[in-house]
C-alpha cells in the first residue's frame, strides 16, 4: 500500500462522495499523484507505478494529449488474422506473431523488436507490488482479444486483480458510429475515465479461458465465451460471437468479412477503398483495418476459381485502395449460395489457435444455428 497519506486523504474523499469501494475510488485519483509537491520537488518515492495499455498508437497519442501520464503502451498485433497457437512461450508467440506480421512487408527483426519491448514493459509493471494497470480499449473483436491476451498474462505474473481496472468503450455519447479511441478529442477521452471499472476475481478467470479458447487447436471452447454474461468484460461474448462467424459458413463457405465484400462489390462498390468503406460500415463493431481488408480481397481474387477480379495498380507500389474489384461469375454462384468457395478454392488460415485447410474444413459456421459445428 502507498505510504503517501496525502494520497490516501484524497482516496477517502473520493469514497465519501461517491460511495466507490476503495479501489474503484483509488483508480480515479492515482494517476494524478504526481502533482503532488513532493514530486514535483523530486521526491517521486510515494508515487504508484502506473501503466496505461490500448490498443494501438492513434489511441496513445489521444492519451498523451489529454495529459495522461507515461508510460502509455500500444499493444499493436492483430490477433484476429495469422496463428496464435496454445503450448508456446511468452518469447515463441512473439517470434511466431512477428514473422506473421513482418509477412506484410516489414522489416522482422524490427517488429520482433517492437513485441519485445512491449512484452518488457508490461511484465516490469507486474513485477511491482505497487504497480497498477489501466485497460484502454473498445467493444470490437480486434480489442477484446487484446485485453484477454493482456490479462492472461497479467494473471500469470500474479498480478491481483485490484491492481487492474478497465475504460470499455463500446459507444460515446452523440457519435452514431463510434470508431474508436483515437477518433476522440482528448477531454472526450478523459470522460470515459467515469466509466472505468475495477477488475473483479471473476472477469479474471473469464479472460483467462477466453484465451485458452481463442489459442485452442479446436474452436470447442469458443461458444462458452461467446455466452457468457460479464459486467467488467461486457463485451467479450459479442465479440467471440463474431469470431466464430469468420470460420467457413455452412451454407457457402464464405467467412461473414468475406461474404460482405462480395456484397459490397455487388452493391456497386467499385474500388478496394470503396470495398473497406462499406465492409465497416456494415460493422457494428468495426475491428477490420484496410490493410486486413485488403488482404481478403487480395485472396479472393487470387483464389484458384477467382472470385473477384483486381485490377493491376497505375504502379507496383501504387494504392491498393485505388484498384478496381468486380465480381467473377464465379463470385455470383458463391454469393447466391450455388457453389461453396471453401469447396472449390480450398482454405488455408488460421483462426487463433486454430489452423483451417483443405476444402473439406473441419468447422464450419451454421447461419441457422448461429454456432460452429464440426465440417
Amino acid at each position: 500500500m502507498t505510504r503517501d497519506a496525502a494520497f490516501k486523504r484524497r482516496v477517502r474523499a473520493r469514497m465519501a462522495r461517491t460511495g466507490e469501494r476503495y479501489a474503484a475510488a483509488r483508480a480515479q485519483v492515482d494517476d494524478r499523484t504526481t502533482d503532488e509537491p513532493a514530486a514535483q520537488a523530486g521526491d517521486t518515492t510515494h508515487v504508484q507505478h502506473l501503466l496505461h495499455v490500448t490498443n494501438g498508437d492513434c489511441a496513445a497519442e489521444v492519451m498523451r494529449a489529454a495529459g495522461l501520464t507515461e508510460p502509455i503502451l500500444p499493444w499493436r498485433d492483430v490477433l484476429h488474422d495469422g496463428p496464435v497457437p496454445v503450448g508456446l512461450t511468452d518469447a515463441e508467440l512473439r517470434a511466431v506473431r512477428a514473422d506473421f506480421i513482418a509477412g506484410g512487408g516489414l522489416d522482422p527483426a524490427a517488429v520482433r523488436a517492437d513485441f519485445d519491448a512491449r512484452d518488457a514493459t508490461l511484465a516490469a509493471v507486474a513485477a511491482r507490488h505497487e504497480g497498477r494497470v489501466v485497460l484502454w480499449f473498445e467493444a470490437d473483436l480486434y480489442d477484446q482479444l487484446q485485453v484477454v491476451q493482456v490479462l492472461d498474462r497479467l494473471h500469470r505474473a500474479g498480478v491481483p486483480p485490484e491492481s487492474v481496472s478497465l475504460v470499455s468503450a463500446g459507444e460515446f455519447p452523440g457519435v452514431a458510429h463510434f470508431g474508436g479511441l483515437g477518433e476522440l478529442a482528448p477531454a472526450d477521452l478523459l470522460r470515459l475515465r467515469g466509466d472505468e471499472l475495477p477488475l473483479t476475481a471473476e472477469a479474471y478467470e473469464l479472460a483467462v479461458a477466453a484465451w485458452a479458447a481463442f489459442t485452442a487447436p479446436d474452436p470447442a471452447g469458443l461458444a462458452g465465451i461467446a455466452q457468457s454474461s460479464s459486467p467488467v468484460l461486457r463485451h467479450l461474448a459479442e465479440a467471440f460471437g463474431r469470431l466464430a462467424q469468420e470460420y467457413p459458413a455452412r451454407s457457402d463457405g464464405l467467412s461473414l468479412t468475406q461474404r460482405r465484400i462480395l456484397l459490397a462489390v455487388e452493391g456497386g462498390a467499385g474500388t478496394a477503398g470503396a470495398v473497406f468503406a462499406e465492409v465497416r460500415r456494415r460493422e457494428r463493431r468495426p475491428y477490420l483495418g484496410d490493410t486486413s481488408c485488403h488482404d481478403r480481397i487480395a485472396e479472393l481474387a487470387g483464389a484458384r476459381q477467382p472470385l473477384l477480379a483486381v485490377s493491376p495498380g497505375a504502379t507496383d507500389d501504387g494504392p491498393y485502395a485505388d484498384r478496381e474489384v468486380v465480381l467473377t461469375a464465379t463470385g455470383r454462384e458463391v454469393l447466391a449460395g450455388r457453389a461453396d468457395h471453401a469447396e472449390l478454392n480450398g482454405v488455408d488460415r488460421w483462426i487463433g489457435g486454430v489452423h483451417l485447410t483443405g476444402t473439406r474444413p473441419a468447422w464450419r459456421y451454421d447461419e441457422r444455428l448461429e454456432a460452429l459445428q464440426p465440417g
